[in-house]
């Protein structure tokens, strides 16, 4: 390990080895007890709890609070899980820290962005005690809702952080301690979210912080992996296509990501591309961003021609194609039910559909939000720009051709209630 990060965690550390825990744990309840009162402190806070106790205190959070606010209900909770970009490196989290936590009498804890609860594993004991004190899953532990815990410490402070008994601002946590570190983006730096250990506070150890610093680097690992995994998959797609068009251009991930280019050399990375906008590349100017599989094809304006994109979607072949055609034409092959949502968006027209009306459209009722959810989640990872959110429509500046539609196979086979309806329209 570098000097670095041995001093950087000895930072981060709430208690140093030999410290003794009892003494320790009394006087930082005096101290938290005189903040409060405003009376004179036996000692200081660390300079990340003060900060910590300063925010909170500014945000009106109650130290004699109860449980926190929630939970989220299950649905919510499955939705968060499903979309969640943690779900690819669970089980490298797992595997680094879920035998380590119920050895160690602790529970591993995995949060999304804001700071709610999606997994929890590790002791059983001390699991019954997280339940008595709301730290189950769906609860947000964000600063706002709970006050100085690792968890929300960690988002506000955007680092690790390692939190002991009373330096928890609200006192039923004092008998807790936690350690906890937010996982990032790492082809974006975005915040995905936050990996803790908890447990009694008398099971701290200054160790616990390396633990949880390395599971986190090895996500981050894992994610970037499967970025260059997925650079690779479109490569495929973008060099054969930019082979075929005259002048420069790039294919791009969703991040702007270069997989593939002509007549650019050197270029590794573009501002994320969006379908409604122009995007200026150094060295090409000005760019229509059409999408691709995976991805987005950039070529300079002035050689892109319209704007305007065409999708057909041929339902008669097995499988169903969604053909798209704008300055290049590709094929993504459809499953069933990916074919039966773009006939009830196409039916849709701009309006859309929010995940209820899909939901009512194919399964008859409005009661699978999560599973419409999850399967838009893979549509819109295919299609790209095509498909919008908020509500799920195709993109406006999208020609549709629906020609052959109420014939085809997948109209007159759907059991789906909303893609059977055209049977007899």
């Amino acid at each position: 390990m570098a000097d670095d990060d041995i001093r950087d965690q000895a930072r981060i550390c709430a208690v140093r080895p030999g410290t003794d825990l009892g003494r320790h744990a009394r006087m930082l309840s005096r101290l938290h007890d005189a903040v409060l009162s405003g009376d004179t402190a036996p000692d200081r806070a660390r300079r990340l709890v003060a900060r910590s106790w300063d925010r909170v205190r500014a945000q009106g959070v109650d130290p004699d609070a109860g449980d926190p606010p929630g939970p989220l209900d299950a649905g919510v909770v499955e939705h968060r899980r499903t979309t969640s970009p943690l779900v690819p490196v669970l089980p490298a989290l797992r595997a680094a820290l879920t035998s380590v936590a119920e050895d160690a009498r602790h529970v591993m804890v995995v949060t999304d962005a804001d700071g709610v609860l999606l997994w929890r594993e590790g002791s059983t004991a001390v699991r019954r005690r997280a339940d008595a004190l709301g730290f189950t899953e769906g609860a947000d532990w964000s600063e706002r809702s709970v006050g100085t815990n690792a968890i929300g410490t960690a988002l506000a402070e955007g680092g690790p952080v390692q939190i002991f008994s009373a330096e928890h601002f609200v006192r039923s946590h004092h008998g807790w301690t936690c350690t906890a570190a937010p996982v990032h983006d790492p082809r974006s730096g975005e915040l995905l979210g936050v990996v803790d250990l908890s447990g009694p506070a008398e099971t701290i150890h200054p160790t616990t912080v390396a633990l949880v610093d390395t599971a986190v680097r090895l996500a981050e690992a894992g994610l970037w992996q499967r970025h260059e995994a997925r650079l690779d998959a479109l490569r495929t797609i973008g060099a054969p296509m930019l082979a075929g068009t005259a002048g420069p251009g790039l294919v791009v991930d969703d991040h702007g990501w270069v997989a593939a280019a002509t007549g650019l050399p050197g270029v590794e990375r573009v501002a994320a591309p969006s379908a409604d906008r122009l995007l200026a590349v150094h060295g090409l100017g000005p760019c229509l961003p059409e999408p691709v599989p995976g991805g987005w094809l950039l070529r300079p304006a002035q050689a892109g021609g319209s704007r305007r994109m065409r999708l057909r979607l041929e339902l008669s072949g097995r499988p169903p194609n969604a053909v798209v055609e704008g300055s290049s034409r590709w094929v993504h092959p459809l499953s069933t039910r990916h074919a039966e949502v773009l006939v009830l968006l196409a039916r849709a027209g701009v309006s859309g559909l929010d995940a209820a009306a899909l939901s009512e459209g194919l399964y008859g009722d409005r009661a699978h939000l999560v599973t419409v959810r999850a399967e838009m989640s893979r549509l819109r990872r295919n299609l790209g720009g095509i498909l919008q959110a908020r509500p799920y429509r195709i993109a406006p500046e999208v020609e549709l051709d629906l020609t052959g539609l109420e014939q085809s196979r997948i109209v007159r086979e759907s059991a789906a209630p909303g893609v059977a309806a055209l049977r007899r329209d």
